[in-house]
């Protein structure tokens, strides 16, 4: 282009050159065209037929009435408060799908949930009042409609289906009142992970129904354990996580619903409650803390997070009130704004207006005192406290929240010592807290503890001193109530839901299982597998469980035991030969020097004024063992300063990084675990590679003596999916890769066997006693295909050595798989966990268990002949060895007697690893009050080994 040219006058077309005066008429005559068509077009706008509102459809301030009379209505819904559905009255289930017919059980024994009438509430909290009663339940249109003896088939439907309960237990269902099953589905994989959303740590305006996947597995898993309504939550990563609902495990048309959808497992379609989860603590902090970039990274900063947000939504509930207020009093044509409304803040607004139900996660005695402070400060009411394992220490702060009515502790057992916060928790939390008028819960946090089992929670609440009604009541009318469903659920009474169960022995029994389970009147299990049992019996409750709690043991090297009615030992020498019943046990520096009637000893023993102990129901075995944890090595699990440290790439030894005298050697001392054989840890993500050492849990320093009886106790590597996720240059990137290397590694110890040079305490030297078979190979492994793939790596070895390696699974979810297998190659099992579940894609094919299939994987691996023992894949499990070996007697079908459950977390290891194991000889032994098997079972007295002496409780 001409830059000339920019400076000249633009010409019109040439038309209109020279003829000026033609041009002016032009432009008028233009002009008056556009002013006509402007005219008609605001005609048009104006006349009745515009798409534009009228006059009588838009305010004088331009605002649409239709909306405002639609906010005035909001006004109302905003002001009203929520309050419990109705159970009595309904004629139908609204979830009750047409056609499903009435259900009539005979012949149960009825846990109605609550006391008799007239029992006084001072006397029903100690348990006066609840009984179990013989009776036949009724259910129709999803509702339990009738509770009488000898219901008559005349006085029912025609069409009625009978269920004969053949005098077992019936319980409303179990409500699990803290899962993330569905927004967290199960196997684990990032693909389906939707608990928490890391984009903001404020995020009240999510909603966890919007990532439920109707058709995670672990639903159905979770349902085989009588658990019939779980409160989904979000994780716990944000200060405000958001909305939770209340679901129930029926899914589809196969459990009797109209569709697969998350609507349609919501427990009260009429959405009478809103539910919103919280969190405080080291999560928060941790996880969004960035110094010098945002917050929180401290508790003083999620303080202020939680604050901030509160006034955001207080200061839109005073606008609100200010504009409907303004609107009733003066008119909606009076204003010149639409009613003020936020959808971030709004789940935060309705909660201001006690519409909603809040469950916040707090440990620590910090993080319960500011929310409570919130809670006052702010006017909202908390429900429960979720993990809260230090609420026991501090029932008053609790009572201080506002409303009225203190949160309930939705609790673990005794699942603790995984992070700091948790390092304070007891297993006595719930009796505590009890004994303080206040409400634990027990809770599964699915997929941390799998949900199928939190009756056992519930158990073991019972164990630790909860009175049995209340244990009970901690998963059925205790989360009922919590939730705003205590006229629906949690009890079996006319009026309520039909959700329930019928178990196969009393429910807070070792092994407890369900024969059936119904969800709105539906039965849910077509042909349910129903263990072999003997006729089921209910427990009387024991009072004495609540009377005491484990205190600081009495030490002693002399001390004499009667009452004795059943010694488990492997073996007995001459002098220790126990008999029927009602034994004397003599202790003696220490060691166990008379089993049986012991007159002698026993006279003795009173004319030195040794101390004498009266058992009821005593029992006398030899003491556990933990294995597979790391336990000696770790004091909190998250906090690496208490840690030996993972060792993804160094080949080390667990003798070399002991750190004993702590809280989980003498909690597991405490509880009949003398001995542990433990391994370094392969990355944080779990597994173990080194070698093992097996030491005594009561020792003081590493240099104590017979401290140790193992040095390199085994050589332990990781093939699960860890194996490829840990970080460290020289770890494997493939499966296919770590199989190949640790087959180079055997392969090359196998070809210098005769190599007597290098390291002592290296790596290649472990290996060739692996291959010569002087020393057990231990490998973590879940999957089955990778297990096949060991057994090959074993046998190339063994054709190149002409020996045997001694191999050991540890793990082992999805082992029953090749179960002939490894019995023909004599390869060991140690299951960990025992009750194996899909929590990984390595264990998706795990066995869960009646109701839903035909045995477990230690009933597989048993009935093929392999070696099996038991193993704690976390360490807080060594309370509970002696239950968990309970469980394999209970519901093994006699696969087991006493003493071959009990060899489960005891001898069965030593043979796999080839190990002599310290026994009663040695001064390891546990004196029982009531079986080590069964859930009422204590622990009375434990020689340990060191310094000659028993600690007595």
């Amino acid at each position: 282009m001409d830059h000339k040219s920019d400076s000249l006058p633009r010409q019109g077309p040439s038309w209109l050159r020279g003829r000026p005066r033609r041009r002016s008429k032009t432009v008028r005559f233009l002009a008056l065209g556009c002013l006509c068509f402007i005219a008609f077009a605001q005609w048009k706008q104006l006349s009745p037929s515009s798409v534009l509102p009228s006059s009588a459809e838009i305010t004088v301030h331009g605002l649409s009435v239709k909306q405002l009379h639609d906010d005035l209505a909001t006004c109302s819904k905003l002001k009203s408060k929520a309050s419990d559905p109705i159970g009595l009255g309904r004629e139908r289930n609204a979830r009750y799908v047409k056609g499903h017919a009435p259900t009539l059980i005979k012949n149960a024994n009825v846990w109605v949930g609550e006391p008799t009438k007239g029992t006084p509430p001072e006397a029903a909290r100690r348990g006066v009042g609840f009984n179990w009663v013989v009776a036949d339940v009724y259910m129709e249109h999803g509702l339990i409609k009738r509770v009488e003896a000898s219901i008559s088939l005349s006085s029912v439907a025609e069409n009625t289906i009978v269920f004969d309960a053949g005098g077992r237990p019936l319980t409303a269902g179990i409500i699990d009142m803290h899962t993330h099953a569905g927004v967290e589905s199960l196997p684990g994989l990032w693909g389906t992970s939707d608990g928490n959303e890391m984009s903001s740590d404020i995020t009240p305006y999510l909603r966890a129904i919007d990532g439920l996947q109707p058709n995670d597995p672990q639903i159905q898993v979770i349902k085989s354990g009588g658990v019939t309504t779980s409160l989904m939550l979000p994780g716990s990563a944000n200060n405000m996580g958001g909305e939770a609902y209340v679901i129930k495990h029926a899914v589809g048309e196969r459990d009797g619903r109209n569709e697969t959808s998350a609507a349609d497992m919501l427990a009260d379609p009429d959405r009478n409650w809103r539910f919103m989860k919280m969190a405080c603590g080291e999560n928060p902090k941790r996880l969004y803390g960035k110094p010098g970039e945002h917050g929180p990274t401290s508790r003083l900063g999620e303080s202020w997070e939680f604050r901030h947000a509160f006034e955001q939504a207080s200061a839109l509930v005073r606008r609100q009130d200010d504009w409907c207020h303004m609107a009733a009093v003066s008119g909606i044509h009076s204003m010149k704004s639409y009613l003020p409304q936020e959808i971030r803040w709004e789940p935060l607004v309705a909660l201001l207006r006690d519409q909603v139900r809040l469950n916040t996660h707090c440990y620590t005695i910090p993080d319960l005192e500011a929310f409570v402070d919130h809670t006052n400060e702010f006017k909202f009411k908390v429900r429960a406290f979720h993990h809260a394992h230090q609420t026991y220490l501090v029932p008053e702060i609790l009572k201080r929240a506002y409303g009225g009515e203190a949160p309930a502790s939705a609790l673990f057992a005794d699942n603790m010592w995984y992070k700091a916060e948790a390092y304070w928790g007891s297993e006595y939390a719930g009796k505590v807290l009890y004994d303080n008028g206040l409400t634990p819960i027990y809770v599964s946090d699915n997929p941390v503890l799998n949900a199928q089992h939190v009756l056992f929670e519930a158990a073991k609440g019972y164990k630790y001193g909860l009175p049995y009604h209340a244990a009970l009541a901690a998963v059925t009318t205790a989360p009922a109530e919590r939730l705003g469903f205590g006229q629906r659920l949690g009890k079996i009474k006319p009026g309520f839901d039909a959700d329930i169960v019928v178990w196969d022995s009393d429910p807070l029994s070792v092994g407890a299982t369900p024969v059936q389970v119904w969800i709105d009147g539906t039965a849910q299990f077509d042909n349910p597998v129903k263990l072999k049992k003997p006729a089921p019996k209910t427990m009387s409750p024991d009072e004495s469980l609540s009377e005491t709690t484990k205190e600081k043991p009495v030490v002693m090297d002399e001390v004499v035991f009667t009452g004795v009615s059943k010694a488990i030992l492997r073996e007995a020498s001459e002098n220790l030969a126990p008999q029927a019943n009602n034994m004397t046990v003599v202790v003696s520096t220490g060691k166990v020097v008379c089993i049986g009637d012991c007159k002698t000893e026993l006279q003795a023993a009173v004319r030195s004024n040794t101390p004498i102990i009266n058992l009821k129901n005593g029992y006398f075995t030899e003491s556990l063992t933990a294995f597979g944890s790391t336990i000696g090595l770790n004091a909190i699990d998250a906090e690496r300063d208490t840690d030996n440290g993972p060792n993804p790439d160094s080949f080390t030894r667990a003798e070399d990084g002991l750190l004993v005298d702590n809280k989980k050697l003498r909690v597991a001392h405490s509880y009949g675990v003398t001995k542990a054989i433990s391994a370094p840890k392969y990355s944080d993500a779990g597994g173990y590679h080194g070698t093992s050492v097996g030491f005594l849990t009561n020792v003081k320093t590493a240099l104590d003596k017979d401290a140790i009886f193992a040095g390199d106790a085994a050589v332990h590597y990781t093939l699960d999916v860890s194996a490829t996720g840990a970080d460290g240059p020289n770890t494997p990137s493939s499966m296919s890769a770590a199989i190949g290397t640790l087959r180079r590694k055997l392969l090359t110890a196998a070809s210098t066997l005769n190599d007597t040079t290098g390291e002592a305490y290296s790596e290649p030297l472990f290996l060739r006693k692996v291959v010569n078979g002087s020393l057990p190979l231990v490998i973590n492994v879940h999957n089955a295909d990778t297990i096949a793939a060991l057994l090959k790596v074993k046998s190339a070895v063994d054709d190149v050595t002409g020996s045997k390696i001694r191999l050991v699974i540890l793990g082992g979810a999805e082992s029953y798989l090749l179960a002939d297998e490894l019995a023909s190659a004599n390869v060991g099992v140690v299951l960990a966990p025992l009750q194996s579940y899909a929590k990984s894609w390595d264990q998706r094919r795990a066995l869960t268990g009646a109701p839903l299939t035909n045995g477990t994987c230690v009933d597989r691996l048993l009935d093929a002949g392999v070696l099996t023992a038991i193993g704690l894949e976390e360490d807080w499990l060594v309370r509970d060895l002696g239950l968990l070996a309970g469980i394999v007697f209970a519901n093994g079908e006699g696969r087991v007697d006493e003493r071959g459950a009990l060899e489960m977390v005891g001898g069965n290891l030593y043979k796999m690893l080839g190990l002599e194991e310290p026994g009663v000889d040695k001064g390891h032994f546990v004196i029982w009050e009531g079986s080590p098997l069964e859930i009422n079972g204590r622990v009375k007295a434990v020689g340990g080994g060191i310094g000659n002496t028993v600690s007595v409780f």
